[in-house]
Order: C-alpha cells, then sequence, then structure tokens
C-alpha cells in the first residue's frame, strides 16, 4: 500500500495543500494520501512535532510522512529524509524531527539542493515528489546521500525528585484542556501513594480516568491516551478558567 501523511501549516484557505497533492498523484495516482492536519499555526514547529509524534506510530510501519511546516525560514538547513521506526520522514532540516523520538533516527539523508535556493514552494516543488517516489518503492538513498548535520531542538523535560515533580503545560487543545510533559511512568516510578496536584488556582488529590468523573465545572486530573497528565475543567475552557497558558507550570507533591 502506497500510504503518505501530510503535515504543515498551510491551513486550508489557499491553493497549498492540494497543489502538493496533486503534485504527487501526477506521479503516483494510486497513493492514499491521509491529512494529519493542515492548522498548525504558522512556523510553530513545537505544536507540527507534537502532533505527529503522537500519531505516526498509529500508522502502519512503512508509512511515508510529509512534514511542510516552515520550510522556507532561516531555521531550515535543507531538506532531509529520515528513517525512524520503521517510518519515513521527508521534510525540512528546521529540528522538527529530531523532537518526534528520544533517539535518532537510524537512516538520515540530505536531499540534493538542485535548485533549491530558487525554490518558492518547497514543500511542493521538492519534497511532494520525493515523498511520492519513496512510497511508490524508491529509497531515501536515491536522492541524496549522508546527511553530516542534523539540526537537533530539545524539549522542554519535566523535572522531578522524591519529593515532586515540575513540569509544564505543552498544548491546550481546543476544548481547554491542558496537556502537560509529566509522563505516567515517572509519576508511578516515584509515587508514594498520596500526593497533591498543583496547578493554576486549583488543587487536586487523586486522578480520575476521564473527563466525566467530575461534576461540570470542577477541576480534573488524570493520564490520558498518550500517556501524559492532562489537567482542565469539565465542559469548560481550562486555559480560561485556570488562568494557564502553554508552558505553565504544573506541580506534583509527593507524601502529605
Amino acid at each position: 500500500m502506497a500510504l503518505v501523511t501530510f503535515l504543515s501549516d498551510f491551513g486550508d484557505k489557499d491553493y497549498y495543500v492540494p497543489a502538493v497533492k496533486a503534485k504527487m498523484l501526477s506521479i503516483n495516482p494510486q497513493l492514499n494520501i491521509i491529512d494529519i492536519s493542515h492548522s498548525i499555526e504558522p512556523y510553530d514547529i513545537e505544536h507540527a512535532a507534537f502532533v505527529l509524534r503522537s500519531t505516526f506510530r498509529e500508522f502502519p510501519k512503512g508509512t511515508v510522512h510529509l512534514v511542510g511546516i516552515n520550510t522556507t525560514g532561516t531555521m531550515t538547513q535543507g531538506f532531509i529524509g529520515v528513517k525512524l521506526e520503521e517510518h519515513i520522514f521527508i521534510g525540512p532540516n528546521n529540528g522538527i524531527l529530531s523532537l518526534l523520538a528520544d533517539s535518532d533516527p537510524g537512516i538520515m539523508v540530505q536531499f540534493a539542493d538542485l535548485h533549491v535556493k530558487d525554490c518558492t514552494f518547497p514543500t511542493r516543488d521538492i519534497l511532494a515528489p520525493i515523498a511520492a517516489k519513496v512510497a511508490s518503492g524508491a529509497a531515501i538513498h536515491d536522492f541524496g546521500g549522508p546527511l553530516a548535520n542534523f539540526r537537533k531542538l530539545m524539549a522542554r523535560q519535566a523535572k522531578a525528585t522524591r519529593e515532586h515533580i515540575i513540569g509544564h503545560v505543552i498544548r491546550i487543545d481546543r476544548y481547554g484542556n491542558l496537556l502537560t510533559n509529566i509522563r505516567k511512568e515517572i509519576f508511578e516510578k516515584l509515587n508514594p501513594g498520596k500526593f497533591t496536584i498543583q496547578f493554576g488556582r486549583e488543587t487536586v488529590t487523586k486522578l480520575q480516568t476521564g473527563y466525566d468523573q467530575v461534576e461540570p465545572g470542577d477541576p480534573f486530573a488524570f493520564f490520558n491516551s498518550l500517556d501524559l497528565l492532562e489537567i482542565g475543567i469539565n465542559i469548560g475552557h481550562g486555559g480560561n478558567l485556570l488562568g494557564m497558558k502553554q508552558d505553565s507550570v504544573v506541580y506534583i507533591h509527593f507524601g502529605s
């Protein structure tokens, strides 16, 4: 199955998304192109990486993932293909692909830079043809050579001791729920049985397993399907009601 996912910050009001798809389909009309999202805020590499990291493993191994985020920005150092956990990623070398896993990709290729400087739409003109051909059976090595400089970004990590965990909000979803960088694995290793979670104007002393386990208007905290601590207000915009935003601090204190 020739499967390509497509993630970008292009939105849905311009010609960019259909133009990229048309380019890929002109190479292989049998491609199955799946949109992950085109509603990423312009240039928001962190959000794009979070969305892609949270979803790519749900697709079959061998899937090609086309990433069109900030492809013409000053952070981008050419265009690359990487193989990570049996998935192929085609995108800009601007750090986004370094945020998809805790380890580096096993294979990294720098695509030949012919005509790159003259290209104003590299996602369509450079990346889309490579993605289509790789999904159709070509190898990423066919389009370049070894990557000498893999641009890396560092995701903010929660800090943990036996007494507490200090984490941060990494995403506020469209419902106003706040996702943090506090992982279930770390919490379970440190949790002695009693804890207090402090966020915004609220504190809670127990975890739920879903949103509807508290009354409307009450705060909740649970580990979501990504095994990340999620907090908020049931049937309310937690960000607004709690006075919290991206990067706001969340504390977990252990003990009585």
